[in-house]
């Protein structure tokens, strides 16, 4: 829709310019920007104009840029031995869009705009990443993204910084990783996404996002058993409620999805890396294997609710 409020869209080529007047915003993709009226807003400083490279390699991680789209991160070539791989179509999907949003939807926009179902988070919180943010007095800082978004549409920027990338260690992307999701209709919103990633170091990391307010991750030094898993999702505070969902039924299927991955990434890695359910369905409970269900130490851990002030590539 036309946002007849602006009137101003100023195009940096600096970082010095990239600087927000009352009333300014960033600007991504623009693809939720765009969607809704937007009360307040005057202007917009369109990071796209900036020219970051959307995806650059260094010898142990992987940089997504924010304006990064989602196409071009859908494009990033696979290593031989990044099991992980796969888990990026598989949050693509699970996003409320077309391929063709794809096309300028930012990745950085999706993750800084906070909204549960934001799978771009999930995606990165799965794999360990963190966002590196450009700060007021021309410094960076860095947040993980599992505690990068802190609310409903809210997020750990302060007023002036941007989102400027986010970084993916490789070693996750060599992890296995699980994928189950969930909503009430073949098309609707995620009513709850949960992800496993089993580390190199044999660490299990467990990640709900869409199913509450925030993104939370259990990790555990090995592959937990039943109850150990099951407590650590009994103390989650944080569920969320709305037309795609009540809490309980997302805590229900996040504690069942959150033990289907435990076992299938217990068991001995075979050729696939995929889900044994399809995206947007739930599927049977795989059989429980014999081992004493205390073996694993839970060490949950939620994001701190610190800072609420949304930003980034939209």
């Amino acid at each position: 829709m036309d946002l007849t409020t602006v009137r101003e869209i100023r195009t940096p080529s600096r970082r010095d310019e990239v600087v927000f007047a009352p009333g300014e915003r960033p600007l991504g993709g623009g693809t939720w920007l765009f969607s809704e009226r937007q009360p307040g807003l005057t202007g917009l400083v369109d990071l796209t104009s900036l020219g970051w490279a959307p995806i650059e390699r260094a010898a142990d991680v992987v940089s997504v840029a924010a304006t990064c789209t989602i196409a071009e991160l859908l494009r990033l070539p696979s290593d031989d031995d990044w099991a992980g791989h796969p888990l990026i179509a598989q949050c693509a999907d699970s996003l409320l869009a077309s391929f063709k949003i794809w096309n300028v939807a930012t990745v950085g926009g999706n993750v800084a705009l906070g909204l549960p179902a934001g799978a771009m988070t999930s995606l990165m919180a799965t794999f360990d990443a963190t966002a590196v943010v450009w700060t007021t007095d021309g410094g960076e800082r860095r947040v993980p993204v599992s505690a990068f978004v802190t609310g409903v549409v809210q997020n750990a920027l302060e007023p002036g910084e941007v989102l400027r990338s986010l970084e993916v260690p490789i070693d996750s992307l060599r992890s296995r990783t699980g994928f189950r999701r969930i909503s009430l209709s073949p098309l609707g919103r995620s009513g709850t996404l949960v992800t496993a990633r089993l580390g190199l170091d044999g660490e299990f990391v467990v990640t709900v996002t869409a199913g509450t307010t925030r993104p939370v991750q259990l990790r555990f030094d090995e592959v937990p058993g039943e109850r150990s898993l099951a407590d650590a999702l009994a103390d989650v505070d944080c569920w969320y409620s709305d037309p795609h969902g009540d809490p309980d039924w997302r805590r229900a299927m996040s504690t069942r999805f959150a033990d289907e991955l435990r076992v299938e990434l217990g068991r001995p890695a075979t050729g696939g890396t995929g889900p044994i359910g399809g995206a947007g369905t739930a599927v049977r409970p795989l059989r429980e294997p014999t081992h004493d269900p205390r073996s694993a130490t839970a060490r949950a851990r939620s994001t701190p609710r610190t800072g609420t002030t949304p930003g980034g590539a939209r």
